[in-house]
């Protein structure tokens, strides 16, 4: 039985000296995971990292909203796109946290061009989201028949929750989860659309300190088994299931 890291960042620079060491322990302990990129350079890192792997390693590509001042060059992460690692484009979305809420209209933009790439690859799609949740429902909704994917490190409300559930979205949870009050909001979602997450390097679960890693999911894993008074290898058994079926692992 393997538990599935949906979102890692074993490609950032965090792991320079020793990622292949933190995959190795991550697939020692039956621990999947996807990279997800937030600039070219990191997509591909990614995409490198996970033509290594035979199995449990893959990746997303994409351009994270803070940096969307960069641009974005459509073809390069298309043609980034044709290795069969790429699972998702991600993380894209909005990001409205102070520092960046001045070029939110860029943020727009560049978003729909990278939905239209998922939409041209017929990939899913790794949602970041900051601050926005409003004007990311309204994108959604506007393009909800062709899309599919994972509002990842959700932290909004119920309400909010139901219209992504509505559009036939994933909820991802990670390491905030100790953090932050989302009890009740991880009691109501079906289990069958719910996805967990480390966000590695940052969120790291307690009781560990320091820099996440891919295998430290289980500790989110366990931690909504007791919410919805499940056992841990039905928890992990189900959401393996969602991330395989959404990501075609």
């Amino acid at each position: 039985m393997i538990l599935v890291d949906t979102h890692a960042h074993v490609n950032f620079n965090a792991y320079k000296s020793d990622a292949d060491e933190v995959i190795r322990r991550s697939l020692d302990n039956d621990t999947w995971l996807i990279n997800v990129g937030s600039q070219y350079a990191t997509s591909e890192k990614a995409v490198d990292l996970a033509e290594k792997y035979q199995e449990g390693v893959y990746a997303a590509i994409g351009l994270h909203p803070i940096h969307a001042r960069d641009g974005l060059s459509y073809e390069k992460f298309k043609q980034l796109a044709q290795s069969s690692g790429v699972k998702a484009i991600g993380e894209v979305g909005l990001d409205y946290k102070e520092e960046y809420v001045s070029f939110k209209e860029k943020q727009k933009e560049l978003f729909l061009e990278q939905l239209d790439l998922a939409k041209e690859l017929n990939l899913p799609v790794i949602f970041h989201c900051r601050m926005a949740h409003d004007d990311l429902i309204e994108i959604i909704k506007k393009n909800r028949e062709q899309l599919r994917g994972v509002v990842h490190c959700f932290t909004g409300n119920w309400k909010q929750a139901e219209q992504y559930l509505a559009a036939g979205l994933y909820l991802g949870f990670n390491g905030i989860i100790f953090k932050l009050e989302l009890d009740d909001i991880i009691k109501k979602a079906p289990l069958e659309r719910i996805l967990i997450e480390t966000d590695c390097p940052y969120l790291t679960p307690p009781p560990q300190k320091g820099r996440n890693e891919p295998v430290y999911v289980k500790y989110v894993a366990e931690k909504i088994a007791k919410l919805k008074k499940l056992t841990f290898e039905e928890t992990i058994q189900i959401t393996a299931e969602n991330a395989k079926h959404l990501f075609s692992l």
